[in-house]
């Protein structure tokens, strides 16, 4: 009986664990997404000012 309790317990975890990761893969991927926008957007202003 503690076996299977301690096995479902297991399997949650890791479940929630590759949900998580998924999760912080998305946020890392929308992050660098929207820094590189406000880079080149920031460029392209210097470059209009400076011309």
């Amino acid at each position: 009986m503690k076996n299977a309790v301690l096995l479902s317990l297991i399997v949650l975890f890791v479940s929630g664990c590759a949900a998580t990761w998924s999760g912080v893969k998305e946020d890392t991927s929308s992050a660098t997404d929207w820094t590189k926008k406000k880079v080149n957007d920031s460029a392209s202003f210097v470059k209009e000012k400076t011309e």
